[in-house]
This record gives C-alpha cells, sequence and structure tokens, in this order.
C-alpha cells in the first residue's frame, strides 16, 4: 500500500510513499537487532569513515533533496539548503566523536580490583523526527546513536516522507551493514499503531523523539510501560527579553529572525517578547517596521524570506489565536488573518495572560509583545510557562544578562542572540513540557549509549564467608 503527500502550496501530489502497518515492525526490529550484533563490534575509525562517506552522499543528493523539500513542506529553497548543510555538519561532528566515547578507571578500596567505567551501544534505537527540519532533525536522529555503535529504525514524517527517504538513501549508500539503518514510512491514519508497535518490541532498546508535546507524553507513557529511556524534544513557548539598556537595533534583528525564520516552525521559535515598559515603545516601533518588510512569497519563486506554512490546520490555528488576541484588547501591528498557506509576518503587542497567544505555541508566523514593569517582572513572564527549550535576553551589561539567564527555566538561553541557534556539538534539548535529555556532543554520547562498571581482581581477595 502507498499514501500521498499532497504539496500545501498547490494541492498536487508531492509524493508517494509505502504505506507500512503496524504488523511489518517486527521483521525490521529483528533486522536491526541483527546489524547491530555486527556494527556495535566495529572500530571507531571503522563508524567514522563510514559516517563521512553518508555525508559525503548527502550532499551529491542536495539538489534533488531540496526541490522534494520545497514540494513536500512548502518551505523556502534557502531553508531548504540550510538544512542539508546542517545535516552534513552534524553527520561529520558525530563522525569526530567516535575516538571520544571513552570511559574511566575509578578508584577501588579493594585491593587489586581495578573498576572501570565504560560506554556500550545501547542496541536498536528508535528516532523519531518532525517535518519542520527535515534533514537536520532527521540526522539528529540517527548520526549520533550511529557513531556509538547503535543500529537505527527511523520513523520518516507523514510530512514529507520523501525527503526523509533520499536521507535514509544517502546513510545506506555510505555502506552500513544491511539492516544497520533503516527506514519506517506510513500514512498518517496508521502512525500510532506503527510507533506503537515498535515502542513495544523487545529489541527496541531506546527511542527519541522530536515533535509536539502531546505526542511526546504519549511515547514517554507508552514506553514507561516496558522501562524504556526515551530522549524528548517537545514544544516551546521561546521568550525573548528585552532590557532597558538592550542595543534596540540588535534585539529587533535577533528577534525577528528568531520569530519568523522559516515561518515561526521551529522549536525554538521566538513566541513572546518580553519588553520592559521604559523601552517598550521604541522598540515596538522599530520590531514592527522590520517585520514589515518580511513579506511571504511562493517558495518557488524564491523572492520572498518566507513562504507556505505547512498545512491549512496551521493556518486556522493561528488564525484563532490572533481572532483570540484582537477580541481581548491586544493591537495588530502588522499582518493579520490569512486565507491560505501563504500566511503574513503577524505582529500582536500588548499580549495579557487571559489570552491564548500568551500561553499557547503558535508554531507559525505570528509574534506576541508582552509589556514588563521591570527585570524582575520579565524574568517572571518568562517562567510563566510550562515549556522550557529555548530563551534569550538582551542588554548591554554582560553580567547582568548571565545573572537573568541563571533566572530563566530553559535547557538553552543566549545572552544578546537569537533564540534560534543550534550547532552540532552543543548540549540540545529542554526542560517541563520541553521534553528531556539531550542530543548533540558529549551529551549525545551520554544520550545513546550505556554506561557500564566493570571490575576485574588481580589478586585473590578474602570473603568474610
Amino acid at each position: 500500500m502507498q499514501f500521498e503527500r499532497i504539496n500545501p502550496l498547490t494541492g498536487e501530489v508531492a509524493s508517494i510513499a509505502e504505506s507500512m502497518q503496524a504488523s511489518d515492525m517486527a521483521a525490521i526490529a529483528e533486522r536491526a537487532q541483527k546489524a547491530f550484533s555486527l556494527w556495535s563490534e566495529t572500530t571507531p575509525n571503522v563508524r567514522r569513515r563510514t559516517l563521512l562517506k553518508a555525508a559525503e552522499a548527502l550532499q551529491q543528493r542536495q539538489d534533488e533533496i531540496v526541490e522534494v523539500m520545497l514540494a513536500e513542506t512548502g518551505s523556502t529553497r534557502s531553508w531548504a539548503m540550510f538544512n542539508v548543510r546542517r545535516a552534513i555538519n552534524i553527520i561529520e561532528e558525530a563522525a569526530a566523536i567516535t575516538t571520544q566515547i571513552a570511559g574511566e578507571i575509578i578508584p577501588s578500596d579493594v585491593p587489586g580490583c581495578v573498576a572501570m567505567a565504560q560506554k556500550a551501544p545501547i542496541g536498536v534505537i528508535l528516532g523519531i523526527a518532525p517535518w519542520n527540519a527535515p534533514l537536520i532533525l532527521g540526522v539528529r536522529a540517527i548520526a549520533v546513536p550511529l557513531a556509538c555503535g547503535n543500529a537505527v529504525i527511523f520513523k520518516a514524517s507523514e510530512n514529507c516522507p520523501q525527503t526523509h527517504a533520499l536521507m535514509i538513501d544517502a546513510f545506506i549508500a555510505a555502506g552500513f551493514p544491511e539492516g544497520t539503518v533503516n527506514i519506517v514510512s506510513n500514512a498518517p491514519a496508521d502512525a500510532a499503531d506503527v510507533v506503537n508497535a515498535l515502542i513495544d518490541h523487545p529489541h527496541i532498546r531506546h527511542i527519541n523523539f522530536t515533535g509536539s508535546t502531546t505526542v511526546g507524553r504519549l511515547i514517554a507513557k507508552r514506553a514507561a510501560e516496558y522501562l524504556k529511556p526515551c530522549l524528548l524534544e517537545l514544544g516551546g513557548k521561546a521568550p525573548f527579553i528585552v532590557l532597558e539598556d538592550a542595543d534596540m537595533d540588535e534585539a529587533v534583528a535577533a528577534s525577528s529572525f528568531g520569530a519568523f525564520m522559516n515561518q515561526g516552525q521551529i522549536c525554538m521559535s521566538t513566541e513572546r517578547i518580553v519588553v520592559v515598559k521604559e523601552v517598550a515603545e521604541i522598540f515596538v516601533h522599530k520590531f514592527t517596521d522590520k517585520v514589515k518588510t518580511m513579506k511571504t512569497g511562493d517558495p518557488r519563486e524564491d523572492n520572498a524570506p518566507l513562504g507556505a506554512v505547512a498545512d491549512p490546520n496551521t493556518v486556522r490555528r493561528v488564525n484563532a489565536l490572533i481572532e483570540d488576541a484582537l477580541a481581548k484588547g491586544a493591537s495588530l501591528r502588522t499582518g493579520g488573518l490569512a486565507d491560505s498557506v501563504l500566511m503574513p509576518a503577524t505582529v500582536i503587542d500588548c499580549v495579557t495572560p487571559d489570552m491564548r497567544i500568551y500561553s499557547e505555541e503558535s508554531f507559525g508566523p505570528v509574534i506576541g509583545i508582552i509589556h514588563a514593569e521591570d527585570e524582575k517582572d520579565a524574568i517572571r513572564i518568562a517562567n510563566d510557562t510550562e515549556y522550557g527549550l529555548s530563551a534569550a535576553v538582551f542588554t548591554q551589561d554582560s553580567a547582568r544578562g548571565l545573572n537573568v539567564a541563571k533566572q530563566i527555566r530553559s535547557g538553552i538561553c543566549h545572552i544578546n542572540g537569537a533564540t534560534v541557534h543550534d550547532e552540532a556539538q552543543m548540549p540540545f534539548g529542554g526542560v517541563g513540557a520541553s521534553g528531556y535529555g539531550r542530543f548533540g556532543g558529549k551529551a549525545g554520547i551520554d544520550s545513546f549509549t550505556e554506561l557500564r562498571w566493570i571490575t576485574m581482581d588481580t589478586q585473590a581477595r578474602q570473603y568474610p564467608i
């Protein structure tokens, strides 16, 4: 069986993919487990060379991937190109850490006992990634697990199955042993059954999921039944604090980028600008002027910074947030309601806690501005959320910025930088409803290995009985 992914902009068929069923998952898990027994015994340099070949193979497929990603997701060409470049960087970083999966010798109180802590591959890893940054998040779900000696089953997004299939093709072309890298594609209606079948299978030892908090909770609950660990990178409601001593032009540049890059469809997207009242008027004026220049256009024409959102559901959700805010007294500075997936960049000022946009993740091209009394109040507002992924604070006083950053409850905080910032070697993840666990760098090694304690007695021991 097959299913179709429809281009969100044209309504035409963007791709056709295999519609796997829950009953197919056991065979895939068995194949992955068999491959794990081989791949886990390979040397660090074999893993490194194979990953670097995957990076080369992905580069070779760049043009095809970009065209498919545009058709499946409606993103801009620049965003698709960035996805490929960053995905290659993630693979290269994973290749570099194969010789950094180190343990340690721990002093023992037992004479002649050599005690070791060893990081060992876990087994078969289930990786699930979304459509919004399909190459970046897809590669992130599998590259470091492979570098650590695990086998991977990757569940493609129903919104970009062909983009993800091309990504997996690059890994297979690199020469990973058969079954080491596997892909699952399914129709949207079958997603829950397919994922549950994978989580339930005894060969699946670990799950990493990037996506909505609602689905992340379901996955965590299901995995908990089998005591299987998860790495969850979920939703966000990133605050962007502007203090009275901030460089206004820099703050405007960073916040407009963070709010509207990829139409605001990034987990790190700036969702709330919290500006102290002393500079609120000047900031809002400058910010609005900047956003007015950020036009939305047909991504196929490649002539506008904003492209299409993923589907009509996004249009309805964002429109509802705008209508609710305006009905409750907020001010529309620019943009407004949309009648298609080509949504305008929208700025809502004077947002208050009773408005849905204050607390609900929009995941679209709309930003709410909240006025704070002072620094203390700004911190309170920033923390007034269940989420805690990314955050930013702007001030020209570095010590002050660091002090504010320490008080914000988030996995990531940038001082004088945008909320949208990711690097392959950095520990990436959130707290609260934004999930738990970390991708990236040495934190990624910890996430995708098991820490084992091994001892070796080098002399006879005396036991009490």
